[in-house]
């Protein structure tokens, strides 16, 4: 089952804009949350220590958007004009399984609103209709149950967890898995 991958194309919702990154927003992803350690804190990655971090890491992501399997989108609030207020990305792949693995994350001051689950919307959407996934998935410390929030409202199904098998910020911990099948819609 082989992926028909297509890049980082924009995508639209009612409230959002998921765009390609751009160096420009190098101030405003610092500032609204790679510094922030309460946004990271069950991340992968530490809280940026300044903007120069920032910039550095959308270098990487921008010199691979032309790759057709890279998938990382800026999250914009319309209403908040064209200022990235968080991230959404393919951070993992089996191309023989069709399976897409999605991570996310969002600055706090826009927590509990529901915009992460219109922008993992749109981006299961588009991954199964243009992509042609054929499982979605992702996972989320049990000590952050906002996230797993995020997969169910979008119909992900829960599948178990997994002790002892992550890491993040905070050392080993253990994961709980979410996933839908295309069939499943």
């Amino acid at each position: 089952m082989a992926l028909k991958h297509c890049g980082t194309v924009r995508l639209e919702t009612g409230r959002l804009i998921l765009r390609q990154f751009t160096i420009t927003g190098a101030e405003a992803m610092y500032k609204n949350w790679a510094s922030d350690p309460e946004v990271t804190k069950y991340l992968t990655w530490p809280p940026h220590v300044n903007v120069a971090v920032s910039k550095a890491v959308l270098e990487d992501w921008i010199k691979s958007y032309n790759q057709k399997n890279y998938y990382q989108w800026a999250i914009i609030l319309k209403s908040n004009g064209d200022e990235p207020i968080g991230s959404i990305s393919a951070v993992g792949m089996n191309d023989d399984v069709g399976m897409i693995h999605i991570g996310y994350c969002i600055g706090r001051n826009w927590w509990h609103q529901g915009i992460m689950s219109e922008a993992l919307k749109a981006v299961m959407e588009f991954f199964f209709e243009r992509v042609e996934a054929n499982r979605i998935e992702s996972r989320h410390d049990p000590n952050n149950p906002h996230s797993g929030m995020v997969m169910k409202k979008c119909g992900m199904k829960y599948e178990g967890r997994l002790r002892s098998s992550d890491r993040n910020n905070q050392g080993i911990c253990d994961a709980d898995w979410y996933a839908l099948l295309r069939d499943e819609r």
